[in-house]
């Protein structure tokens, strides 16, 4: 009677031990995947206030030209410097990104299949005039896509920070109780084989 009380035991902690690697197994999954999401969230968003930044720069020029920031002058080395009076030519490199702006990717893919030109614009009726005071309207809307997506960055750090402690944590405990289980196994198996022993 008391090796199938032990029997039972045995075999109730390994299929525990067994349910437990397997829900950190799937804890890790779902983690890794969290992550990986998180990631793309963050470059998509930061990607897409870099592009607002410039385009809100751009406008600026137009609209507001002392708030415009000019991008930075290229430095020459001390050695290019020498090779550029000696009447060698130093090449720059073409600043990737889109349309050189040093911005890498903010792509969103439509297909064009099956779908007409669009028509011609419509004539204007008179010569172009600058408004500056509707500028305002827009750099304000920029303004606010801008903070969306901070707060929508700082949201995602937070939330991510979070679910990384949670599944730290879950991880500690479940080691603990794997590692209490696997003794109690010990221990069971040991005095299973000790009353069998006893018996012959």
């Amino acid at each position: 009677e008391g090796i199938a009380t032990l029997t039972d035991e045995i075999k109730a902690l390994k299929a525990g031990i067994k349910a437990l690697d397997k829900s950190v197994a799937e804890a890790t999954e779902q983690r890794k995947a969290e992550n990986a999401e998180y990631k793309e969230l963050m470059s998509s968003n930061t990607a897409a206030k870099e592009l607002i930044l410039f385009a809100k720069n751009r406008l600026q020029k137009f609209y507001q030209p002392k708030l415009y920031k000019a991008p930075p002058k290229t430095e020459l080395s001390a050695g290019d410097r020498v090779y550029e009076n000696m009447g060698g030519e130093i090449t720059t490199q073409a600043p990737g990104g889109i349309a050189g702006t040093g911005i890498q990717a903010f792509v969103q893919v439509a297909s064009r299949s099956g779908r007409e030109a669009p028509p011609p614009p419509p004539e204007t009726a008179a010569a172009y005039t600058k408004k500056s005071e509707e500028s305002g309207g827009v750099m304000e809307m920029m303004g606010l896509l801008v903070a969306d997506l901070d707060k929508e960055m700082t949201v995602a750090e937070t939330e991510e920070k979070e679910a990384q402690e949670d599944y730290e944590t879950m991880m500690k405990m479940s080691a603990e109780k794997r590692a209490q289980d696997a003794k109690s196994l010990t221990d069971k198996e040991a005095s299973k084989a000790e009353l069998q022993a006893s018996l012959e």
